[in-house]
C-alpha cells in the first residue's frame, strides 16, 4: 500500500509539471500578442533552473553515493542521459510531419494547415501538427503526436521521478504527509517552470488558427501528459535498484543539461533574433533569476 501511495504521489507531481505547460497559454486570455522579450526571458529562467538543479542537486546527490574512486555509474549515467536525448533527436528528426513546404489544397508554401512554419527543426513541425490535428479533431494524428511527446518528453518525466528516490527517508520536506526530499520539490518546480515557455509556443500557432483559448490550454497540457508517466517509470527504477541510484541522478542531470544546451538556449535564441540584443541580454538575465530562485538547493 505504501508502494502505492507513493506511485501516486510521483505521478501527481508529474501531472504538475503537465498542467504548468498550460499556464503558457493563459497570456492570451488576455492579450492577442505575446512578447518575445518576455517568451526569451521565461527560456533563460528555465535554462538557469534546470542547471542549477541539475548540478547542484542531481549530480552533487550523485556523488553523496560514492564513497571513494572514479563515480563510474554517476558518469556513466551522464553519458546515457545525453545519448538518450541526441537518439531521440534524431528518430524525431526522421518523423515525416507533412511539413515539407509543399501546397495542398490552396495552403501557402511554408505552412501547415495555414500555421507558419518559423524554422525547418523538428520542434517547429511538431507544434504545427499539433495544432492542425487540435482544430480538426483528428484522433489518429492526435495519438501520432501523443507517440512523438513521449520519446521528446520523457527525460523531464525522468528528472522528476529520479528525484524523488529518497521519498519517507528522514530529512524530508512534510507535503500530504510524505516526508519529500527537498530535491524532488526543486526539480517539480524546475520542470514545471520549463514547461510553461513550451506551452506559450504550443499556444502561438493555435492562436493564429483561431482555437479556442482553453483548446489551446488542453493542447499545452496534453503535449506534457508523457512527464508524469516517466516520473513513476523512473521512480520505480530507482527504488528497486538502489545501488544504481548514481546512474539515476546521472542520467537525469545528464539529460536536462543536454536539452538545455541543444534546444532551450537555441530556441531562446531564435525567437529573439529580433530583438535588440538578439535576445541575449534577456536570455542571460533570465538564466541569472533562474540560477539565484535556485540557490537554496545548494544546501540540499
Amino acid at each position: 500500500m505504501a508502494l502505492l501511495e507513493n506511485l501516486v504521489l510521483v505521478f501527481i507531481a508529474g501531472l504538475l509539471t503537465a498542467v504548468a505547460t498550460g499556464i503558457g497559454a493563459l497570456p492570451f486570455f488576455f492579450v492577442d500578442d505575446f512578447s518575445d522579450r518576455w517568451n526569451v526571458g521565461l527560456w533563460g529562467i528555465a535554462s538557469g533552473i534546470m542547471v542549477t538543479v541539475s548540478v547542484f542537486g542531481l549530480v552533487n546527490e550523485g556523488l553523496a553515493y560514492v564513497s571513494s574512486g572514479f563515480p563510474t555509474l554517476l558518469v556513466g549515467g551522464l553519458l546515457a542521459g545525453v545519448v538518450l536525448v541526441e537518439i531521440s533527436d534524431r528518430v524525431l528528426d526522421g518523423v515525416d510531419f507533412g511539413t515539407d513546404g509543399a501546397s495542398h489544397h490552396g495552403e501557402e508554401p511554408g505552412t501547415d494547415g495555414g500555421v507558419p512554419i518559423d524554422s525547418p527543426g523538428h520542434d517547429q513541425d511538431e507544434i504545427a501538427l499539433e495544432a492542425k490535428a487540435f482544430a480538426e479533431g483528428d484522433l489518429k494524428k492526435l495519438v501520432l503526436i501523443l507517440g512523438i511527446l513521449t520519446v521528446h518528453s520523457f527525460p523531464e518525466g525522468v528528472a522528476v521521478g529520479v528525484s524523488f528516490a529518497r521519498l519517507g527517508l528522514d530529512g524530508g520536506v512534510p507535503i500530504l504527509g510524505f516526508a519529500v526530499p527537498l530535491l524532488a520539490v526543486f526539480m517539480t518546480v524546475a520542470i514545471a517552470v520549463h514547461n510553461i515557455p513550451e506551452g506559450t509556443a504550443i499556444a502561438i500557432p493555435m492562436r493564429a488558427m483561431g482555437l479556442s483559448n482553453w483548446r489551446m490550454v488542453g493542447a499545452a497540457v496534453f503535449s506534457s501528459l508523457p512527464q508524469p508517466i516517466g516520473a513513476v517509470i523512473a521512480f520505480v527504477f530507482v527504488s528497486w535498484a538502489e545501488s544504481f541510484l548514481p546512474f539515476g541522478y546521472g542520467f537525469a542531470a545528464g539529460a536536462m543539461v543536454y536539452l538545455v544546451a541543444t534546444e532551450f538556449i537555441p530556441e531562446a535564441i531564435e525567437t529573439g533574433a529580433e530583438l535588440p540584443t538578439h535576445g541575449y541580454r534577456e536570455l542571460l538575465a533570465g538564466f541569472a533569476v533562474g540560477v539565484l530562485s535556485m540557490l537554496p538547493v545548494v544546501y540540499v
